[in-house]
């Protein structure tokens, strides 16, 4: 039996179906499409709201729908869920997960509680709801040192999961003692100093931004460091052409996109997570058409871990996070 050759025209034309299919799910559904800065361009075609960690946790408070289908991994849609209690948060691939999220367990986090019982916990969104929900405040890469710096009656932080952002934060909150849990990022700790620094030899006109969940070596080499919110508002500033990103790949997408006259560089091909590449838009669709896979987090650890959350949103100056105090 004759193959049939592939045609790159082909593949175009199924995405556009798709994402046809996806307008109309997402009318009758009355939802709303929320994707991380990580995930595969064409689901980025496709979002209503794109941004890093905190302007989805922002977006999730505010949006005026029924259901949110949140394009990311588990604990971003945990969070909408903890946020929105009345709506329906939908994640694509229930497989979608975080590795380093996975590093920290509540037991263990007890245990170093009990270690440093004086000392607040500062979670990086990037964790369960049952994590948020033993932590005192959460944070995110772009309000980490904000974060640390408003906790005023606490000398020593226990900073979880992720040891790189923890140490990035320490430099700038000297008076704090931080306390480093041992988690990282697998996708952000494969580029390496010597990767960048031979593309910003190849490039020598370009400057480097970073994310502060890469290796403290990569940082020292770095122009700017800075959560890939920040990365768009820095580059859109900027008066460089060039840039060299040392953040997961799908950021280079919006990048050119929103500065077609700029040029941008990946430090290694390495830079791909591959839980925030699961999702596509067969599954976006199919997560509206058959309403799957719903992430609901309720009862005690909903409670706790949303007073976490909202400590965050109100420090970051988030008046719609403020006014949840009721629930």
């Amino acid at each position: 039996m004759a193959s049939h050759p592939y045609k790159k025209e082909d593949d175009l034309k199924y995405k556009e179906n798709l994402k046809k299919k996806i307008l109309k799910l997402k009318k009758e559904k009355h939802a709303v499409i929320i994707v991380h800065n990580y995930q595969r361009d064409e689901v980025q075609d496709v979002a209503d709201i794109s941004g890093d960690s905190l302007a989805l946790s922002q977006a999730a408070v505010k949006a005026d729908a029924k259901v949110i289908v949140f394009c990311g991994v588990d604990f971003m849609a945990e969070s909408a869920s903890i946020l929105n209690p009345d709506k329906i948060v939908l994640l694509p691939v229930k497989e979608a997960g975080c590795p380093m999220a996975d590093m920290v367990t509540v037991e263990r986090l007890r245990e170093k509680k009990k270690e440093y019982p004086g000392a607040a916990i500062v979670c990086y969104v990037n964790s369960s709801a049952a994590i948020k929900a033993e932590s005192d405040i959460c944070c995110t890469s772009s309000n980490a040192i904000q974060v640390v710096k408003s906790l005023k009656d606490y000398k020593e932080v226990i900073f979880i999961p992720d040891k790189n952002l923890g140490r990035y934060v320490q430099q700038y909150v000297p008076d704090k003692k931080i306390i480093l849990w041992d988690g990282f990022c697998p996708t952000h700790i494969r580029v390496s100093k010597e990767e960048v620094l031979k593309t910003k030899e190849e490039h020598p006109e370009a400057e480097v931004l970073a994310h502060p969940e890469c290796n403290p070596d990569v940082l020292g080499v770095s122009d700017h460091i800075c959560s890939t919110g920040g990365m768009f508002s820095y580059v859109k500033l900027s008066k460089s052409k060039e840039f060299i990103i040392a953040t997961e790949s799908g950021m280079l997408y919006r990048l050119k996109k929103d500065n077609p006259d700029k040029k941008f560089y990946m430090s290694t091909d390495r830079l791909v997570c591959p839980t925030m590449k699961l999702t596509t838009l067969g599954w976006v669709a199919h997560s509206l058409e058959a309403m799957e896979h719903e992430v609901k987090i309720g009862g005690e650890i909903r409670d706790k871990a949303y007073k976490a959350l909202e400590r965050m949103l109100k420090v970051s100056g988030e008046k719609s996070g403020a006014s949840l105090a009721g629930y």
